[in-house]
Parts: C-alpha cells; sequence; structure tokens
C-alpha cells in the first residue's frame, strides 16, 4: 500500500503526456538531467572545498583574544637637575 503501483505509473506518465505534449518531453528529461550533473559538479567541488582546510589562510585573532605586549616602562637614564 505504500508504493506506487505500475498502473498508478502509467496514469502519472499519461498526465505528463497531456500536459507537456510528447515532443517537449524529451527536452525537459534532457535538461533535468543536465541540471543534476551541474548540482552534483557543484556538490561535490564544495566538499572537496571543505575537505581541505590546509589551503585557507591561518585566522587571526580577534581583538578581545589578542594578547598585548605590556608597554616598556621609561628607564630612569636621563636625571633631571
Amino acid at each position: 500500500m505504500g508504493g506506487l503501483q505500475p498502473w498508478h505509473w502509467i496514469i502519472v506518465i499519461a498526465v505528463f503526456v497531456l500536459l507537456f505534449g510528447a515532443k517537449k518531453l524529451p527536452d525537459a528529461a534532457r535538461s533535468l538531467g543536465k541540471s543534476m550533473r551541474i548540482f552534483k559538479s557543484e556538490i561535490k567541488e564544495m566538499q572537496s572545498d571543505s575537505a581541505s582546510p590546509a589551503e585557507a589562510p591561518p585566522a587571526k585573532p580577534i581583538a578581545s583574544e589578542r594578547v598585548e605586549a605590556p608597554a616598556p616602562e621609561q628607564s630612569p637614564d636621563r636625571h633631571t637637575a
């Protein structure tokens, strides 16, 4: 009861043929296949980009994480008279 039976598929195909016409269906299927190939290649590219973080520049610490060097103390080199 959960799956589509063969006569369900026949009805679905008949509706598609009536809606789009027999001449447009091969073009639609071709463009759908092309779109799927592009989508898959983009997904693979995104996965390869996220898999190799070594190529990314090192992250800079934000201002609250920076350790500031202590200010240099003034040395008593000069004596005022």
